[in-house]
């Protein structure tokens, strides 16, 4: 029986993991190398321009030193929280662990239309957050692929630095107040279904339409939807948030201390945040989990 079971070890598992070594507490953290931003050159904002993959790396060297702490490879596939308030989960292979509390941390499904030539862009010319990626683009073409307000609200967000973009939607219609905000804003149109991306390689050069026609650009902003990666936070008793058209994402609710409403289960990350995900704000999370975790493991809950 551990103190804690923390599932996922992105920026958020990390944090919360380092919060709970540091507090003494005997920590398993289950690593099921799946982290969301990988396929990017660099990380932005904290830790800028420093390669996801280096940032994971050092975090886990750095929970290494610490004797309570056990840094595990796999995939949690289901979990329960006993009548006597403890913890088990299961991982594919049928292993088991127990815990006394349980840290959420297993990132999103980032889902996006899958159009031909989008997935080996992605992470690069092809991504769904502005504020990573805003600066690296440059003066060059940026097309932003989505309908509606979500769509709308996506292009104005990059009027700053870029000059030239255009919005995408994809076949769907817009009202005549998101035209005239487009328009007020200066954000290109066009409203003809994609067909495809173009380019040599990995490079994006156009997006390519149904009716043949092409439009130039080197950028693609997609608007992303993010969903729990598996029942494992509805199972051990969490409640999640409704998506809606600006906002589609389902996240694990939690309070200002991390908790979801159950005994000693905590959510951190992407996998709890209905707003904007980043690393800063994941590494924030984890460490208010953790602390959280180790606060009410001390209480004896």
């Amino acid at each position: 029986m551990r103190d804690c079971i923390v599932v996922g070890a992105g920026a958020a598992g990390m944090s919360a993991s380092l919060t709970l070594a540091r507090a003494r507490r005997s920590t398993l953290v289950i690593d099921a190398g799946e982290q969301s931003n990988l396929t990017a050159s660099s990380v932005g904002g904290e830790n800028d321009r420093r390669p996801p993959s280096r940032f994971y790396a050092a975090g886990s060297a750095a929970l290494t030193v610490y004797g309570s702490v056990e840094l595990c490879h796999g995939e949690v596939a289901r979990g329960v929280r006993d009548e006597d308030g403890n913890f088990t989960v299961t991982f594919g292979d049928g292993r088991r662990e127990r815990a006394r509390s349980v840290v959420l941390a297993p990132g999103m499904d980032y889902r996006y239309p899958r159009l031909p030539g989008m997935d080996e862009r992605w992470g690069s010319s092809v991504f769904h957050c502005p504020f990573c990626h805003d600066w690296d683009i440059g003066d060059r073409p940026l097309g932003v692929l989505g309908g509606g307000a979500g769509g709308v609200q996506g292009a104005l967000s990059l009027r700053a630095g870029v000059d030239r973009i255009t919005l995408l939607t994809n076949g769907s219609e817009l009202t005549d107040q998101q035209r005239k905000q487009l328009a007020v804003g200066r954000v290109g149109l066009d409203e003809r279904p994609v067909s495809h991306l173009d380019g040599p390689g990995a490079e994006l050069r156009t997006a390519v339409f149904d009716d043949g026609g092409e439009l130039p650009i080197s950028t693609l902003l997609v608007k992303t939807s993010l969903y729990q990666r598996s029942s494992l936070a509805r199972d051990l008793g969490a409640s999640l948030t409704e998506p809606d058209e600006i906002l589609d994402v389902e996240a694990i609710k939690v309070d200002a201390l991390s908790r979801t409403g159950t005994p000693g289960l905590y959510a951190a990350g992407d996998a709890a945040t209905s707003v904007l995900p980043s690393m800063a704000a994941a590494v924030a999370s984890g460490h208010l989990a953790g602390t959280s975790a180790a606060v009410q493991l001390a209480a004896g809950f």
